[in-house]
């Protein structure tokens, strides 16, 4: 019975130790956990959600947390750089969330200074109200997200030199028009000049 006493009692300190070594582990992750979210995982907003929040326990200081978005496609939603407010929380301006199962990705920087990346997902429908904006985010001045890469009439693929050989061919309709003027008039002159002395 003493032996057994013996032997369990190592394996009682193995399990403290195990128990303090996860305990100390823990609040590296547990400062920088996602607390509250908007749009929240799992949720249900419209496709006019303008405004992403997220809440964490606590963040390193001096450090951003990224923020991405993706619609069902997996194509990239735009979202703006993201502004660290008071009591943790990340605000950024989204614009365009299409319609379905959306995702959206963040990554933090733990206490100890290991990356940490998560993702979830919502739900984009017609008819939803817009994600709530948090207290904190409202009144801010967000940057803007970027604009979508071929959006505009320049960012097509051929517009640029398409451009440049219709500037080409105009310039050079209006050069021909101005010689054949020139001509037309240097003409009439000598034909002035000739009838006088003849």
């Amino acid at each position: 019975m003493r032996g057994l006493r013996l032997l369990r009692a190592p394996a009682v300190l193995c399990a403290a130790g195990c128990a303090l070594f996860c305990a100390g582990g823990t609040p590296a992750y547990a400062h920088t956990a996602l607390q509250t979210a908007s749009p929240a995982p799992g949720a249900k907003v419209g496709p006019d959600t303008q405004v992403i929040a997220l809440t964490f326990g606590t963040l390193l200081k001096g450090t951003v947390p990224k923020v991405s978005a993706a619609g069902p496609d997996g194509k990239p939603v735009p979202v703006g750089e993201p502004v660290v407010v008071p009591g943790s929380t990340v605000c950024a301006a989204v614009r365009g969330l299409p319609a379905g199962v959306d995702s959206l990705t963040y990554t933090v920087l733990a206490v100890d200074g290991d990356a940490q990346t998560n993702r979830f997902l919502f739900q984009v429908t017609e008819g939803a109200k817009a994600a709530p904006v948090p207290a904190a985010c409202r009144g801010r001045r967000l940057p803007s997200p970027p604009q979508e890469q071929a959006s505009g009439f320049l960012d097509r693929p051929g517009t640029v030199v398409a451009g440049a050989s219709a500037a080409t061919a105009v310039l050079a309709a209006v050069v021909g028009v101005l010689v054949v003027r020139r001509k037309r008039r240097g003409g009439t002159a000598l034909g002035g000049d000739d009838a006088v002395t003849g």
